[in-house]
This record gives structure tokens, C-alpha cells and sequence, in this order.
């Protein structure tokens, strides 16, 4: 897949605010609505707003923290049933993009972790969780597309830091209701390495 599909593909990590905030819509038309909305009532930057499957529809914005968090209040006043998830970030790590953009190179792959999400929300706020809990790193962050609107993230690290970061990850999606496995591979085999720092397509 070619990195401008991803979902935040084109981002740049420098183009997070301080503070971000998305909503996840079941119908395309609400999305549009509660974008449209939200825009008109905080001052906030538009990072994504798109398509996303399973025909789904996504938007990501920054800005100050307090303007974050009245535009998520508005839009999911006016989302109503059809937001199925939402996030707010007050301070988000800067790893998290830089894996969005794609498998970051140059990694030395120690213990592997995989944790694997309904939604795109829960997958952004749990990677999140996940590099600030233990001395690990993101090698990818998929997000929506071409997977059925899910979401999942692989990181590195020794094996009780990968565990404790699976760990938290984990306990967030159960906590959301969104967890859809996650894994701690001990010693990958040299085989796969490549395929985790190429494209997983």
C-alpha cells in the first residue's frame, strides 16, 4: 500500500497540535454534518477527514487543549448514535505519527508486540498509552483502511517492556470495548523481520 492511502498517510508529525481530538461515524453523511459543526464552533485545525471502511467517516483536528476538547463535546452532541468512537489527546506522544506516516526503518527488532483494535480511536489512544508505559518503540501504526475500518499497531522493545506496553494497550481496548487480540511474540524469526519493516499489505 502505498503510504499516501494510509489513513494520515500524508501527515507530517510536526502538524500535531498540542492537543488532538477525532471522532469515528457510522454514516458518511452524519461525518460531514458533525465536522461542518464542530469547525463552526472551535477554533481547531482539520488533520484528516475522510472515508474510511467499512464506509465509515473519520476526522482528526488539533489545537489547544481547551479547544480540542469543545469541539469533541460539539461533535459528539451532534454525532449522537452514529459516532462509534472518539478520542481526546491532551499531550500525544511523538512516535504515534511518525508510525502513522508507515513501518518506521532503522529499527533493531528485540520482543514484538501486536495489539489489534475495532476502531481507528482506540488504536491511536492505546499506541499512545502504550510508548508512554514502557521503553518500547512503534515500528507501524495502521489505521482503516484496507482492513475493515480496523486498527493495530506493532512495537519492539525487551521483552518485559513489550509486555507491560501490550499491557496497557490492552486494558484500554477491553476498557472501550474495542480489543480485538494482542500478542507478545518473545524472538520473532529472522524470516518475518523483513515483512515488519516493509509494507504488511
Amino acid at each position: 500500500m502505498e503510504y499516501a492511502q494510509r489513513v494520515g498517510g500524508q501527515t507530517q508529525p510536526e502538524d500535531f497540535g498540542c492537543a488532538i481530538g477525532l471522532i469515528e461515524c457510522t454514516s458518511i453523511t452524519t461525518g460531514v454534518v458533525v465536522t461542518d459543526a464542530m469547525l463552526k464552533h472551535a477554533p481547531v485545525e482539520m488533520l484528516w477527514a475522510r472515508t474510511v471502511s467499512p464506509g465509515h467517516w473519520i476526522a482528526l483536528f488539533c489545537g489547544e487543549v481547551d479547544e480540542v476538547r469543545v469541539a469533541l463535546t460539539r461533535a459528539i452532541e451532534v454525532g449522537g448514535e452514529d459516532i462509534v468512537d472518539d478520542l481526546f489527546i491532551a499531550n500525544l506522544a511523538p512516535a504515534v505519527p511518525e508510525a502513522i506516516r508507515g513501518p518506521r526503518a532503522g529499527l533493531d527488532i528485540d520482543a514484538l508486540g501486536i495489539v489489534e483494535f475495532k476502531h481507528v480511536a482506540s488504536t491511536i489512544i492505546a499506541a499512545d498509552a502504550a510508548v508512554k508505559t514502557a521503553d518500547v518503540e512503534l515500528i507501524e501504526l495502521r489505521l482503516g483502511m484496507h482492513l475493515g475500518g480496523k486498527g493495530f499497531f506493532l512495537l519492539t522493545g525487551s521483552t518485559g517492556d513489550v509486555e507491560d506496553a501490550v499491557a496497557a494497550a490492552a486494558a484500554i481496548g477491553r476498557e472501550r470495548g474495542t480489543l480485538v487480540r494482542d500478542a507478545v511474540i518473545a524472538r520473532a524469526t529472522e524470516e518475518l523481520i523483513p515483512h515488519l519493516l516493509g509494507d504488511l499489505g
